[in-house]
């Protein structure tokens, strides 16, 4: 049962976003409701998508997927036109969820239409049984560095198992509230972000567009913890000195927790030297889930990662593939991971499922150092091609893609640099053909084909790319 409170907790606090705000009471009877409506609209096979908007809509149309046991498919509302219908043909989704006022784009045109209404009723509704763990749970598309996002099946199991790990590791109880204002349409906001306070019973309050002074409201009037991504406490840092309610606010939470990218150091230690708040770190992929965290009654080290969670194995490999044995805090090699975490398949791509996997484990492609007491530091990318900004897992082969189909470039390579806000911000270095085309122009292109955030916030423009002898662009002998 992923959900026991909605069986139990009946007049508790669920979801609260802004002035709308759920008990498990209603969640449960306007979620279940909803549920047998997707039972009988889906068939083979069994999908939903989901119109993902930081909205209490989204929360239950995800919540009664699972009660349903159909996966569901979260979809950015900002999607651009390729990516959108690269999705919808890929994952075949029998319904869209959506809020009422919502205006769907063209791409999801053919894919029936049920909105979501908030309109709990009074009387008492069965929930459906819901499936085995194995089941898949999600398909979160996510990016590589060539090629079209692929699907990543989660099934229940990982859910769960990550969600009571981080119960371990946290302390986290049904006394905690959750503050953030995370997308919901990535593992972050969404699986541990929504359900992670589901799950035990608590409540989440989803903010909407970030601000330093939002998540301070809310810690100052009973949340217990936030989430947030290194580009939010960025802007915290820079506030908090200045601020003595925001730090004030902060310094009272019982866990302030960053993820999707590394947090820089620097900004780690003004939150604290304000604060008093040490900010737990931890590590994960769509395709795992949580693999690591710094524990709440663990030592909170900047740069870390903390340790593997109950049920995860890590290990460090070298190019080889053998594995490293010495911990040290600087020998480097691969992070790969095995456990209940882990997802089942990329949906329709046997091939990539099978090179994603090595003797059982999977090849994160992430290159880390273990420090002597097991703390898990990581130091970059294997590749070169995947960008993280802003939060985001970001391919470069994607961009460059949909930046040559610009008449106005001959050759583009994407590479990502050290961004103070966003941690990396994306850079186009373009070739013209012929008389260089307007910067905006290109920014805007690639907005409009993918997505804004995987937009170039740099282009660059060079008489030729740099190039090895067997014509491979090395990327590395770019730089500003």
């Amino acid at each position: 049962m992923l959900f026991p409170a909605l069986h139990t907790a009946q007049d508790a606090p669920a979801l609260r976003f802004g002035d709308r705000a759920l008990t498990y009471g209603e969640l449960a009877r306007i979620a279940g409701a909803l549920a047998h409506r997707i039972r009988s609209a889906v068939s083979e096979p069994p999908r939903v998508a989901v119109w993902a908007t930081p909205s209490p809509e989204t929360a239950v149309a995800t919540v009664a997927a699972l009660l349903a046991g159909v996966p569901a498919v979260p979809i950015n509302p900002k999607i651009g036109e390729r990516e959108l219908a690269h999705i919808v043909a890929d994952s075949e989704p029998g319904l869209v969820l959506t809020e009422p006022d919502a205006t769907l784009p063209p791409g999801l045109a053919t894919v029936p239409r049920l909105d979501v209404i908030l309109d709990a009723g009074t009387d008492p509704v069965s929930l459906p049984e819901e499936p085995d763990e194995e089941a898949p749970a999600f398909v979160i598309y996510t990016s590589g560095t060539t090629g079209a996002p692929k699907g990543v099946v989660l099934p229940r199991r990982a859910v769960t198992s990550t969600l009571d790990a981080l119960r371990d590791a946290w302390q986290w109880t049904a006394d905690d509230v959750l503050v953030h204002a995370l997308p919901l349409f990535h593992v972050h906001g969404l699986i541990l972000g929504i359900l992670g306070p589901l799950r035990r019973g608590g409540s989440v309050r989803h903010v909407g567009r970030f601000s330093p002074a939002a998540v301070a409201a809310e810690l100052t009037s009973g949340a217990t913890m936030m989430f947030g991504v290194p580009t939010m406490y960025h802007r915290i840092a820079n506030e908090v000195e200045h601020d003595p309610e925001l730090a004030a606010a902060l310094a009272g939470a019982r866990l302030l927790v960053s993820g999707s990218a590394a947090l820089p150091v620097h900004d780690h230690e003004r939150i604290a030297a304000a604060t008093g708040q040490r900010i737990v770190e931890r590590y994960g992929m769509t395709e795992t889930l949580m693999n690591t965290s710094v524990r709440a009654d663990g030592e909170r080290r900047p740069g870390t990662v903390g340790l593997p969670l109950h049920g995860v194995e890590l290990r460090l490999v070298d190019d080889r593939g053998t594995p490293i044995e010495t911990w040290d805090g600087e020998t480097v090699g691969e992070i790969e991971v095995r456990g209940p975490n882990l997802f089942t398949e990329y949906l329709n791509r046997p091939d990539a499922t099978a090179e994603a996997f090595h003797d059982g484990w999977f090849r994160t492609g992430d290159m880390a150092v273990r420090e002597p007491d097991g703390y898990v530091r990581i130091v970059g990318r294997k590749a070169t091609d995947l960008i993280k900004s802003g939060g985001y897992r970001i391919g470069a082969g994607e961009i460059e893609n949909a930046l040559l189909e610009h008449p106005g470039v001959a050759e583009v390579a994407v590479t990502g640099e050290p961004d103070a806000d966003l941690g990396e911000r994306i850079v186009a270095w373009v070739v013209p053909n012929g008389a260089p085309p307007a910067e905006g122009e290109l920014i805007e292109h690639v907005a409009r084909l993918l997505t804004p955030h995987k937009r170039p916030r740099v282009v660059r423009f060079l008489d030729a790319l740099p190039r090895n002898d067997m014509g491979k662009v090395m990327k590395r002998a770019l730089h500003g």
